[in-house]
């Protein structure tokens, strides 16, 4: 099985995006989406497509796709005057059967309304967030996947009291599954705090076992800061590779995982 995670920075990288993604079908069974929007106005938008989810449906046929959205009415830097939603999207092929679908909320709710008025993004930093769950049944075995988009402030990635309680949620939430999980995303976190090594307790962190030496692209300016995404697997979970590809679709760089249950 192929699973792809990614970051897609709202389709600003459009058009390589979206020839990624129906490259990429080919040979994947589950696409976990982050930063994707949602509109009934289908145009771009402060350099995000506003309808990123429905082309996304339209480039993977063959795919059953989830959305999650986490709040609305915002385009991650302004309030804007028509209906838009941002979140997260799943898309799994239609011959693996997805038994539940549930969206926990990691970090504020979804009724969550920003500013009026704001000068620059970081007037919004109570931004809510989720984590989109998928029961999976290969065979007979369940499997949980997880796609999660993590909280967001100015500044290095480091431990705050709301990643620390995000990441206990997530770490109940793989606690209390009974069977093999693949917890992965932009996790807005540095490699060495405390709210990732909460979640490395009881799973494997492909990004550290891997060595991987970064996974943002030239998009992003802040060279101190290389890391944000990560898949994290618990032993009923066979890695078979993973690898992050240096093409550059977005800010964040796709992680690719092919594994066995």
């Amino acid at each position: 099985m192929k699973l792809v995670s990614l970051n897609t920075w709202g389709g600003k990288v459009y058009k390589p995006l979206l020839k990624f993604v129906k490259e990429q079908s080919r040979d994947t069974d589950i696409f976990c989406f982050q930063e994707v929007f949602q509109s009934s106005e289908s145009k771009f938008s402060n350099g995000i497509k506003t309808d990123l989810y429905d082309d996304l449906k339209k480039i993977l046929k063959g795919f059953r796709g989830y959305y999650a959205p986490t709040f609305t009415g915002y385009d991650t830097e302004r309030r804007v005057d028509f209906d838009l939603t941002f979140g997260q999207a799943t898309f799994v092929k239609e011959n693996i059967k997805v038994v539940s679908e549930d969206v926990v909320f990691i970090h504020g709710k979804y009724d969550y309304k920003p500013p009026v008025k704001m000068e620059s993004i970081e007037d919004a930093l109570d931004l809510p967030r989720n984590i989109q769950c998928l029961k999976i049944k290969f065979g007979k075995k369940d499997v949980l996947i997880g796609n999660v988009h993590g909280y967001w402030l100015p500044g290095e990635k480091m431990d705050t009291p709301e990643r620390i309680a995000q990441s206990q949620a997530i770490k109940e939430i793989v606690d209390n599954f009974d069977g093999g999980e693949i917890i992965c995303g932009d996790f807005n976190l540095a490699p060495h705090t405390k709210s990732l090594k909460m979640l490395e307790e009881n799973m494997k962190n492909l990004i550290k076992d891997f060595k991987i030496k970064g996974t943002r692209t030239h998009h992003y300016k802040k060279t101190s800061e290389r890391y944000a995404d990560y898949i994290l697997v618990s032993e009923g979970i066979k890695v078979d590779s993973f690898e992050v590809s240096e093409i550059v679709v977005s800010d964040h760089l796709p992680l690719i995982l092919d594994f066995k249950v």
